[in-house]
């Protein structure tokens, strides 16, 4: 069964520098999210289908940045605001990460995650969280070869609590080297073609109140 997008990852520096310019592009204002334990806070918007697009930054109020443990999807090291990865719906992790693996694929083990929104509902959820190099990112597949989520038992989905007012088109990913992530995703049954590219690359088209914009 092939499984459905459920956010994409928009990693940033500063939330709020990237929250106003997402704006200034997209007609919509990304709705807060909350903060992440692990040293990162977030907002969201809705891009329809049970889908969201999430922006990611490290979050300044947290002392654990200075733990000595990498923030999550690289953003350490981050040159640049971009989407650094994607998502996809489970409706059982272990289910689908077991036919993944017989497929030739690890999808990684599973953790907990959660976090409170600012009008104070708890939202839980279970990842898989994939093997990375030494500098903590990327993982196999630079990014474009999404990890699994599986929502907790009444928690509401962020897509439908999120800024509403965008809509995800069509997903592209580019890879220097295709052959070698086509087959991870072909693990999971997931169909995106991954097309030739200089860099890992993931490209959104959105439609939006000023127009198609490609996010990358």
């Amino acid at each position: 069964m092939a499984l459905s997008p459920d956010h994409l990852v928009y990693a940033a520096h500063n939330l709020e520098e990237a929250v106003d310019k997402l704006t200034e592009r997209l007609g919509v204002r990304p709705s807060a999210g909350g903060r992440h334990p692990s040293g990162t806070h977030n907002a969201l918007l809705a891009l329809g289908n049970s889908c969201y697009l999430e922006i990611i930054a490290p979050d300044p109020s947290q002392s654990i940045q200075d733990s000595g443990q990498p923030l999550a999807f690289g953003l350490d090291d981050l040159q640049v605001p971009r989407l650094a990865t994607w998502a996809v719906l489970a409706d059982s992790l272990e289910e689908v990460a077991s036919a993944s693996q017989a497929a030739g694929y690890d999808p990684g083990v599973v953790i907990d995650g959660g976090r409170r929104r600012p009008d104070g509902v708890d939202l839980s959820w279970r990842t898989t969280k994939r093997p990375e190099t030494q500098e903590g990112w990327p993982p196999p597949g630079d990014g474009l070869v999404p990890f699994l989520i599986e929502w907790g038992d009444g928690t509401p989905h962020p897509s439908s609590t999120s800024a509403q007012g965008v809509r995800l088109l069509e997903l592209s990913l580019f890879h220097p080297r295709p052959a070698e992530v086509q087959p991870m995703l072909a693990a999971l049954h997931i169909d995106i073609l991954v097309a030739a590219g200089d860099s890992p690359v993931m490209r959104a088209r959105l439609e939006t109140p000023l127009g198609i914009v490609t996010l990358e």
